[in-house]
């Protein structure tokens, strides 16, 4: 096999195949994980007002240990974090009376997020 033709077309053959192929070698999106941050409230008094804003206090931390911390370069990461601890919150106010009557009782609560 000599022939500089045949060498460059078996190259470029080679390379095109090389090429249609890098995608089934791409990794495959990871699955979401379920992140979950445990909030105590028996030490809180629900019924105060400064009882419920410590409440929210934690209820925001733990979002924001659930959904984690990008890097400040990374603006998508960092909109999607953002997103992700508005949705972890709306969740746990959405459900704010069940909360305070389960957290009068010296509840544990859950604060989850998938990401």
């Amino acid at each position: 096999m000599k022939n500089p033709y045949a060498i460059a077309l078996l190259s470029a053959l080679i390379t095109a195949g090389a090429l249609k192929a890098a995608p089934a070698f791409a990794e495959t999106p990871a699955v979401p994980q379920t992140h979950i941050s445990y909030v105590q409230t028996a030490d809180l008094d629900l019924s105060s007002t400064s009882g419920q804003r410590t409440l929210d206090h934690r209820l925001a931390q733990a979002a924001r240990e659930v959904c984690g911390s990008p890097s400040d370069v990374d603006l998508v990461g960092q909109n999607k974090a953002r997103e992700c601890r508005k949705d972890a919150i709306e969740n746990a106010a959405g459900k704010r009376e069940a909360l305070l009557a389960a957290a009068q009782r010296g509840a544990v609560l859950a604060v989850t997020a998938s990401r």
